[in-house]
């Protein structure tokens, strides 16, 4: 037994009859709090970029992909097969330029594509084509990415003239959109450093 089957099995030896009582106890919804924690952690351990701590990490997000897997198992709702095989259908139907007849010589056009297959989907999360769960410092990046009122550097500069910090981060997260850089993932290297320094 190999690869991600023995983790399943794991799993599955936890939640059954003498498992973890912990374990047993968990559900959808009170492991929403881990997965978020495990993703945080995971993103902490690719950004410092040392190899044993980002493949922990990254394990600890493959545990919560094999939990919720494990608990619909359970349920009969879908299974891990279930999860892998859409993940593969979406990628081969997301890249056409790949698996299909279309060309795409760009990242950007790369990226134009797939939020137009995701858009045809039916994939919207709410007005904006965004997911509810976003982080909002990412959710603005993303509106300001899509064109919807970007921010600017004279706004930035209006902005905190006036004392109005809130507008002033928006049109800061306009500068990282116009540039194409994460500000996520920037703070986040930026919180990093002043630890170490602290």
């Amino acid at each position: 037994m190999e690869g991600m089957e023995r983790l399943l099995e794991v799993v599955r030896r936890l939640r059954g009859p003498g498992g973890c009582p912990w374990d047993r106890a968990q559900t959808h919804e009170s492991l929403v709090p881990y997965l978020l924690e495990e993703a945080s952690e995971a993103a902490d351990a690719l950004l410092k970029g040392n190899p044993q701590e980002m493949a922990e990490e990254l394990g600890d997000v493959l545990l919560q992909v094999a939990f919720h897997s494990v608990i619909a198992e359970e349920e009969g709702r879908f299974t891990y097969g279930d999860v892998e095989a859409a993940i593969v259908e979406k990628l081969i139907r997301r890249h056409p330029h790949v698996f299909g007849e279309a060309t795409a010589k760009t990242p950007e056009e790369v990226k134009a594509r797939w939020e137009d297959l995701k858009a045809k989907e039916g994939k919207k999360e709410d007005p904006c084509g965004l997911p509810k769960g976003l982080p909002t410092l990412l959710r603005a990046y993303e509106l300001q990415r899509k064109g919807i009122d970007p921010g600017s550097e004279e706004g930035l500069r209006k902005a905190l003239e006036a004392g109005d910090l809130e507008e002033a981060l928006w049109h800061l997260v306009g500068l990282f959109a116009a540039k194409g850089m994460d500000p996520e993932s920037a703070l986040r290297k930026r919180s990093l450093k002043a630890c170490r320094q602290g």
